[in-house]
């Protein structure tokens, strides 16, 4: 066990300075286009963090694991918003741009009602619904940008440099290289982790929902500690609430094309399946109460942050004891 442990202390490693490199590169690039840091998040950083889940869920899906691809999804979604956005806003509540904040979020309940509504009535993801999904992601990126371009039409920016910024070029290899620490550093996490796991006799559908999630997940929380640390609070925001979406339309897009799956049975509440009885419904709770609110009043709460991190908390101890 003296290796698994070794090489999960190489992966917090790798992230979090990979984290350091990805933020910089991040807020430089929007910076340079005169973009809001939410809308950046919500978009390219959310893509880069994301990559870990799609690894992770389109290899299980592969080696017929669907319970880890469906699991990792809802619980990665759960673990963003209740853990890691509860965290910087339980930290550092701050205001948000209700424009910004609004085409993502639209999305994932959008794609979170498709998700549920064939959870709850086939209880079967067909590949027809893994391209309804990824098609979902497409016209998104397409609305996004259509947005950026908009946005960017409004605010001119300078073509020079400022002193003491990056060049264009350091900023996409700090994104890029930032990006790749990442995904590795979290691969040795997820890896290692779910080892450790298992050798203590954790059921696969758990680790799915917690060990594996919060590893896959860990790209947004060092991004979101990272942005916090550096006074981008707007960015780790976007980040979470697009890293969500992407979990659900890209992510499980993505493994359920390849490889179609059932929903996994594992364990019961009162007799029904403990994911549609609490997992879903769940993170639909968790997103409502940290975006609604948000869209209405233009800010986050310290309020909202501690509920969410209590909820996650009650998640998780009702998952190892059901």
């Amino acid at each position: 066990m003296i290796v698994p442990f070794l090489l999960f202390a190489v992966g917090l490693v790798f992230l979090i300075k990979g984290g350091d490199w990805f933020v910089d590169g991040s807020v430089g690039i929007a910076r340079r286009f005169g973009l809001p840091e939410l809308l950046i998040g919500a978009t390219v950083v959310s893509i880069g963090t994301t990559l870990p889940e799609v690894m992770v869920s389109t290899a299980s899906a592969l080696s017929g694991h669907g319970e880890i691809a469906y699991g990792n999804a809802i619980g990665s979604v759960i673990c963003n918003t209740a853990l890691i956005a509860a965290l910087t806003v339980a930290v550092r509540p701050g205001k948000v741009d209700p424009k910004s904040l609004r085409l993502p979020v639209a999305f994932f309940f959008t794609a979170a009602a498709i998700y549920a509504g064939v959870a709850y009535t086939t209880r079967y993801f067909s590949r027809i619904t893994g391209l309804i999904l990824l098609g979902m992601f497409c016209v998104y990126m397409a609305a996004t940008i259509w947005q950026m371009k908009s946005h960017s039409a409004h605010q001119p920016t300078s073509p020079q440099t400022a002193e003491g910024e990056n060049s264009i070029l350091k900023d996409l290899v700090l994104l890029v290289a930032g990006a790749a620490l990442i995904a590795v550093g979290a691969d040795l996490l997820v890896d290692n982790g779910t080892l450790i796991a298992q050798a203590l006799g954790v059921p696969e559908s758990v680790i799915a929902l917690t060990f594996v999630a919060l590893g896959t997940s860990l790209p947004e929380l060092v991004t979101a500690v990272t942005s916090l640390l550096k006074g981008h609070g707007a960015l780790s925001l976007g980040n979470v609430i697009g890293a969500n979406l992407f979990n659900l339309v890209l992510v499980s897009g993505v493994s359920v094309t390849l490889a179609p799956f059932s929903i996994p049975q594992n364990s019961t509440i009162a007799g029904h399946n403990a994911s549609l009885v609490m997992d879903i419904p769940v993170m639909f709770f968790v997103m409502a109460f940290l975006t609604l609110p948000a869209l209405r009043r233009g800010k986050l709460s310290r309020f909202q942050g501690v509920v969410l991190l209590l909820v996650y908390g009650a998640f998780c101890t009702v998952q190892f004891t059901i």
